[in-house]
């Protein structure tokens, strides 16, 4: 599980991991990682930071709104350090093009099972400025995948 490598690699943070109750059943209860059952449409905990990881791309568009605005509500200021960091998939035309096909595989993929979309950084700026939020920074590209911090 990514929650547990990630308190491994960082033993000083408090990692809490919201999840559907039936996934949340199935989750080991030894105290390492915190669970917690609901969904990221109604509440999103309290926190320092929250992180997005793969997630967006399956939604549409006034999804995402709905679920940013939520982890907007958990954090605090920017200048208290709050921010939401999202893990996903930035397309763009100077990826080559096998990462192209790539890409339009993964579109059709997306068409069949889900209402997500692959979003440009311009769809991406969209959403989080739709949010409510006045700053954000990719930070890390590798591949298609980017690492994005949003700030309130």
């Amino acid at each position: 599980m990514t929650a547990r490598a990630l308190v491994k690699a960082y033993p000083h943070i408090k990692c809490t991991v919201l999840d559907l109750p039936k996934v949340i059943d199935k989750a080991p209860n030894d105290g390492v990682v915190n669970y917690v059952a609901g969904d990221l449409f109604h509440t999103v905990p309290s926190s320092q930071a929250v992180m997005l990881k793969l997630v967006l791309h399956f939604w549409s568009d006034e999804d995402c709104v709905k679920i940013l605005t939520q982890c907007k509500k958990a954090i605090p200021p920017r200048d208290e350090g709050g921010k939401v960091i999202i893990i996903d998939i930035v397309i763009g035309p100077s990826l080559g093009p096998i990462m192209f096909e790539a890409q339009l595989l993964m579109d059709m993929l997306m068409m069949v099972n889900t209402r997500g979309v692959q979003r440009s950084e311009n769809d991406w700026r969209k959403l989080f400025m739709e949010a409510g939020f006045k700053d954000y920074k990719i930070v890390k590209k590798l591949g298609a995948r980017c690492v994005i911090e949003v700030y309130p």
